[in-house]
């Protein structure tokens, strides 16, 4: 008989900010002992001060879809048209990069650093219309390349510790895949599944990594959190009490508190009646940690 599928406690972080239209991509900075994540909607970067509780917004002037640490102490962040550089200390936003096809219809959404210091975020259209999206790399250089392409929303993406493979969602696929990494992690090969989420129990989007090298991943319309083992076999679940789960992060000075953002986008008023949690940040301590955040190699850079 199959064991019963644990479930993990969670609850909404109390904190002084309006709930996230489109909360997405959080990430821990450890030198700062703050929590940072993103409402796309918005255009803005919320700082989380996780011993206090004081909050901190940076807007950036345009929808971005994720942000990560650089290895000077700034944020790299995917918006609309491309990628900037957020100082932390003024809020100041620099151009690094813009996309060559820039559309209006189409906008930032899931990235995350890799191991070697590069930055990697997709597109999506706004219409959800298939294949609108891809899938790009910025490297040190602000070289930008084409990674997949053709996608409809991509999203979460994670590196092994070993470097020899990266998890990467494209939703509507109802899959998480995995890619065979080259030894500098510059190419991709041998895309397959690891996991396919039965459409009724939600779709897959944001995901992490922990320590142990099982996968966490966030489900859209789901109201859950559920993590795999490496062979792809659910083991826990979370349970949010908000139905657009977005994405999840290990933080914390012993990297085992796991955030969990949330939207309030795509919702009638009556559902959100019902639903007075949604767009929260969530938090639990599910008896795991997590891997130290990943940085954009901006050291070059003035």
């Amino acid at each position: 008989m199959a064991q019963p599928i644990p479930q993990i406690d969670v609850a909404p972080v109390e904190i002084d900010l309006a709930p996230n239209e489109l909360g997405e991509g959080p990430v821990w900075l450890a030198e700062r002992a703050e929590l940072a994540w993103v409402d796309i909607q918005r255009g803005s970067i919320y700082l989380l001060e996780v011993a206090t509780g004081r909050i901190r917004t940076i807007p950036v002037g345009e929808m971005i879809g994720s942000i990560a640490p650089t290895a000077s102490g700034r944020l790299v962040a995917a918006v609309a048209t491309g990628f900037v550089l957020v100082d932390l200390a003024t809020g100041a936003v620099r151009r690094l990069a813009t996309l060559e096809r820039v559309d209006p219809t189409i906008r930032m959404n899931d990235g995350k650093a890799d191991p070697w210091g590069r930055f990697w975020a997709g597109t999506m259209g706004l219409d959800k219309r298939p294949g609108a999206g891809t899938l790009y790399r910025l490297d040190p250089d602000l070289t930008v390349t084409v990674m997949v392409d053709p996608v409809t929303i991509s999203n979460g993406l994670d590196w092994s510790d070993d470097r020899r493979t990266m998890f990467y969602v494209d939703t509507p696929t109802q899959r998480v895949d995995r890619f065979d990494l080259a030894s500098d992690g510059r190419e991709l090969s041998n895309r397959r599944a690891f996991v396919t989420i039965p459409p009724e129990t939600g779709h897959p989007d944001g995901l992490t990594l922990d320590a142990e090298g099982h996968l966490w991943l966030a489900l859209w319309s789901g109201n859950a959190v559920a993590r795999y083992s490496p062979s792809g076999e659910l083991e826990a679940t979370i349970r949010v009490p908000a139905n657009h789960v977005t994405s999840c992060t290990f933080a914390g000075p012993d990297l085992r508190d796991l955030y969990i953002t949330s939207a309030w986008t795509e919702r009638t008023p009556e559902e959100l009646a019902a639903e007075p949690l949604a767009g929260r940040l969530f938090h639990c301590r599910p008896g795991t940690s997590g891997r130290p955040t990943n940085r954009f190699d901006d050291s070059h850079l003035t």
